[in-house]
């Protein structure tokens, strides 16, 4: 996924919205799934109106400046959505990290596992905080965005039960039984 495809997608689903308008809803739905700066939304909504995908539709006090998705950033989003395999994730330095925790003391093992489930945890929270604060209706974004709230918290959740796994595994000396 790309910012320029979260941007489209946030558009046609909030037609008129303004780059402040796009960045609060990035902080509440999208930072968990692609998170955003302000300066890279701001340069992404350039690129998007140079291209053709986006156009002003109203510009108010302030310079501020409300966007709508035109008729090639819809066939841009459809096609990204029904034409584009998505890009497997393959990094991922938690686990580099667990694959050469051999290389440190236990207790360095023991309190880098504790630290990151630790992290998860609270992230979970986060997430579940979040998800009290929205205002959900019957509309897609809520519909989908609950989706992915969702996955969210499983995603953190398993990995924390994981992380809390390797521990235990690290801790209990080996038997042949395994």
């Amino acid at each position: 996924m790309s910012l320029r495809h979260a941007v489209l997608g946030l558009l046609a689903e909030m037609d008129g919205s303004s780059g402040y308008d796009l960045m609060r809803m990035f902080e509440v739905s999208l930072a968990n799934v692609w998170g955003a700066t302000q300066s890279q939304l701001y340069g992404e909504l350039a690129k998007l109106t140079a291209d053709g995908f986006i156009e002003v539709v109203e510009e108010g006090p302030r310079g501020r400046k409300a966007y709508g998705v035109t008729a090639a950033g819809r066939e841009e989003l459809r096609r990204w959505l029904t034409e584009t395999a998505p890009k497997a994730v393959r990094r991922d330095e938690v686990l580099l990290r667990v694959f050469f925790l051999g290389l440190v003391t236990p207790e360095q093992r023991g309190a880098y596992l504790r630290g990151r489930a630790a992290e998860l945890a609270e992230r979970q929270a986060g997430i579940e905080a979040v998800e009290e604060t929205v205002s959900w209706g019957e509309d897609d974004l809520s519909r989908y965005g609950r989706l992915v709230m969702e996955y969210g918290k499983r995603f953190m959740a398993m990995r924390r039960e994981w992380m809390e796994w390797a521990l235990q595994e690290l801790e209990d000396p080996p038997t042949s039984a395994r």
